[in-house]
C-alpha cells in the first residue's frame, strides 16, 4: 500500500505538496484554484468575470444543472425504475409506449399533473402547499458544490462538505410538515418516522463523513476529490487509485448503509411502509405535489450517489480523457441508484423500533469506532 504517494496526494490538496495531481484520475480538480461552471460559460462566451456577468452566468449554469438532474430523474425515476424492478422479480416491464417504453416518461407526466389536486379538509395551508418545495429545494441545493467534472462545479467553497449535510438534512423539516399539515393520522405517523429516522443515522453519516475529511485535510469537495489522485497499490500494469472507498472500505460500508436510510430504500423504507402507514407523510398529496414529493425522493438518491461518488469513489475520476471526467461520474451515481433499486426489491422491511436500534445502537457506534481508528492510523502512519 503506497502510503507515501497518498500522502503526497493530500499535501497537495493543502499546498504544501508539489501540486503535481494526476489530472486525468481527479477531473482536473487539483489544489489550486478551482475553475467553476459559471467561469467556464463566462470564458466560453467571451464575457469577462464581471460581477454582474458572474450573477447571470451562475443563474444559467445552475438552469443547467438541474435540467440535467431533472431529466435524469424522470427516466430513471419514471421509467429506470420500473426495468430494474422487473429485472430483479422476473416480470416485463413497460414495452408498449414508444420505443423501448420510453414514452411513459410522457405518458406518465401528462397522467400525472393533469389529475384533480385534491387538499384533505384540515389541512393546515400553507404548510400542506410547501412542504414538497421544501423537500425538492433541499435536495437540489445540494449539487451546487458537488464536482462532476472538469470545470462543472456551481461553487467550491471551503466548508462544502457541511454545506451539503446542512442543506440535505432540510429535507426533515419538509416531511415533518407534510406529516402534520395534511391531518391525517397515518402522514403524521410518517412525518414522526422520518424525522426519527434521519436523526438516528444522520449522524453516523456526517461522522463517517468526517474520517475522509482526516484522510483529505479538508472540507473542500475539489480538494477531497484531488486527494484520491494518487496511486494506492500497483499490480503490474494494474493501479488501484487511493479512493477512500479502498483506502477505508469500512467506512465506505458504513456510509452506504447510513445513505439508505437517509434516502428511505430497504430495509429502511420505515416513513412511508405502504403495508402499515398506508403512503406515510405523502398520503395526502396528489397531483403536481405529488409529483414534486417523487422528485424530491429521487433527487436525494442521486445526491446521496453524487456524494458517495464524490468521499469515496474519486469523483469525476476514470480513465480515459479529462474530458470524460463527467461521464464516469455520472455513471458512478447510476451505479449507487442501482444498488438503492436492488435493495428495494431484495431486503426485507425492517420494523420501526429494530431501525432506531440499529441506527443509535448500531451505526452510531460503529461510526465512532471508525473515526477514532481513522484518527489513529493518520496520526501514525502520517
Amino acid at each position: 500500500m503506497n502510503w507515501g504517494l497518498l500522502q503526497q496526494a493530500n499535501n497537495s490538496t493543502n499546498g504544501s505538496g508539489n501540486g503535481t495531481n494526476a489530472t486525468n484520475a481527479s477531473g482536473g480538480m487539483g489544489g489550486g484554484e478551482v475553475q467553476t461552471l459559471p467561469d467556464t460559460l463566462a470564458s466560453l462566451l467571451g464575457l469577462g468575470d464581471g460581477p454582474l456577468v458572474t450573477f447571470v452566468m451562475g443563474i444559467v449554469a445552475a438552469g443547467l444543472v438541474a435540467s440535467f438532474l431533472l431529466t435524469l430523474v424522470a427516466v430513471s425515476g419514471i421509467w429506470g425504475k420500473r426495468k430494474i424492478t422487473a429485472a430483479f422479480t422476473d416480470r416485463i416491464a413497460v414495452n408498449r409506449h414508444g420505443p423501448f417504453g420510453l414514452l411513459i416518461i410522457v405518458a406518465d407526466a401528462v397522467r400525472l399533473l393533469s389529475k384533480e389536486l385534491i387538499v384533505p379538509d384540515g389541512a393546515d395551508r400553507p404548510a400542506y402547499d410547501i412542504a414538497p418545495i421544501i423537500m425538492v429545494s433541499s435536495a437540489l441545493l445540494g449539487f451546487a458544490v458537488i464536482p462532476m467534472g472538469s470545470g462543472i462545479q456551481l461553487a467550491d467553497p471551503e466548508a462544502g462538505l457541511v454545506y451539503v449535510f446542512a442543506v440535505a438534512s432540510i429535507a426533515s423539516v419538509g416531511l415533518v410538515t407534510a406529516g402534520y399539515a395534511s391531518n391525517n393520522k397515518f402522514s403524521f405517523l410518517g412525518g414522526l418516522r422520518a424525522v426519527a429516522q434521519n436523526i438516528a443515522y444522520e449522524i453516523p453519516l456526517v461522522v463517517t463523513a468526517a474520517s475522509v475529511v482526516i484522510f483529505a485535510g479538508s472540507l473542500r469537495m475539489s480538494e477531497i476529490v484531488a486527494a484520491q489522485s494518487a496511486t494506492l497499490v500497483s499490480l503490474g500494469p494494474v493501479s488501484i487509485p487511493a479512493w477512500y472507498a479502498f483506502v477505508n472500505p469500512f467506512a465506505f460500508v458504513l456510509f452506504v448503509a447510513a445513505n439508505l436510510a437517509e434516502v428511505g430504500r430497504n430495509p429502511f423504507d420505515v416513513p412511508e411502509a405502504p403495508t402499515e402507514i398506508v403512503a406515510g407523510w405523502q398520503t395526502e398529496y396528489s397531483s403536481v405535489y405529488f409529483v414534486l414529493c417523487y422528485l424530491s425522493e429521487f433527487i436525494h438518491i442521486f445526491l446521496g450517489g453524487a456524494i458517495i461518488a464524490t468521499l469515496f469513489l474519486g469523483g469525476p475520476a476514470g480513465p480515459g480523457p479529462e474530458a470524460l471526467g463527467f461521464v464516469w461520474f455520472v455513471l458512478k451515481m447510476l451505479a449507487v441508484y442501482l444498488f438503492t433499486q436492488w435493495a428495494r426489491s431484495a431486503v426485507p422491511r425492517v420494523r420501526i423500533d429494530q431501525l432506531i436500534e440499529i441506527g443509535w445502537k448500531g451505526m452510531l457506534v460503529l461510526s465512532f469506532a471508525n473515526l477514532l481508528l481513522t484518527a489513529v492510523i493518520v496520526g501514525v502512519a502520517f
